[in-house]
């Protein structure tokens, strides 16, 4: 029997070290311009520090108000690991503070992401732990369940499995297929080259502005009006 709503998985298929060692660096708006703008978690879930981001999911469905699961959560991940949990972004309670991101730092886990609330900011955004949230309130959790671990989860607006590689810097978080993962990783780095080169131009004064200039909005079927609004 399965008992839907209150469950654990233990095992997650986490992509090779490998692999997510070279998304170190790559910036997320770089990545998710390659994955055609998708599988970024919306506004809503924010940084609370600047540590970046990088490893797979480690998902948590918690009922809004209860923090039980991302306990155990936190006692199952391994180093490098995100706990990412679906709180349908709620933001009555905190589910996380001081003392939970204590024992997460001492784990090595790389990244706890909330759609929903944390608190102790001042003490939490001082960690050497990337954190992201939607929200900030000091009333404390209930740890009562029921919830789930490893299952499909939503965050951000975003579906994340276990497995899933996350990448998290100040822009925000972007999620990626293990299987999609090489393929995206060769073109965000392709991205940023080209970035690069358009920076120099910019800083040299050799930039191309040709596609903004008045003719080619034009083209565009844009109605220039050589005058005042209104008049």
């Amino acid at each position: 029997m399965s008992n839907v709503g209150f469950r654990i998985y233990t095992k997650i298929n986490r992509p090779s070290k490998e692999l997510l060692d070279q998304f170190e660096g790559v910036p997320v708006a770089n990545i998710a311009d390659e994955m055609n703008r998708f599988s970024c978690m919306n506004a809503a879930i924010k940084p609370v520090n600047s540590v970046p981001m990088v490893g797979p999911a480690l998902t948590v469905r918690a009922r809004a108000g209860d923090n039980l699961m991302i306990h155990k959560a936190i006692q199952m991940a391994q180093p490098g690991d995100v706990i990412v949990v679906d709180a349908q972004g709620d933001l009555t309670n905190s589910l996380t503070g001081d003392l939970m991101v204590r024992r997460a730092v001492k784990k090595g886990i790389a990244g706890i992401v909330i759609d929903g609330a944390i608190r102790d900011l001042d003490t939490v955004s001082t960690m050497d732990i990337a954190i992201y949230c939607a929200g900030v309130t000091p009333k404390g959790p209930y740890k009562n369940g029921p919830g789930e671990i490893n299952v499909p989860v939503t965050c951000g607006g975003v579906v994340v499995n276990p497995g899933d590689i996350l990448v998290g810097d100040g822009d925000g978080i972007v999620v990626i297929t293990q299987k999609d993962a090489p393929v995206i990783l060769e073109k965000a780095k392709a991205k940023v080259k080209k970035e690069y080169a358009t920076v120099k131009s910019i800083e040299d004064g050799t930039w191309d502005g040709s596609a903004y200039t008045d003719e080619a909005l034009k083209k565009m079927g844009c109605e220039i009006i050589d005058d005042v609004y209104g008049k």
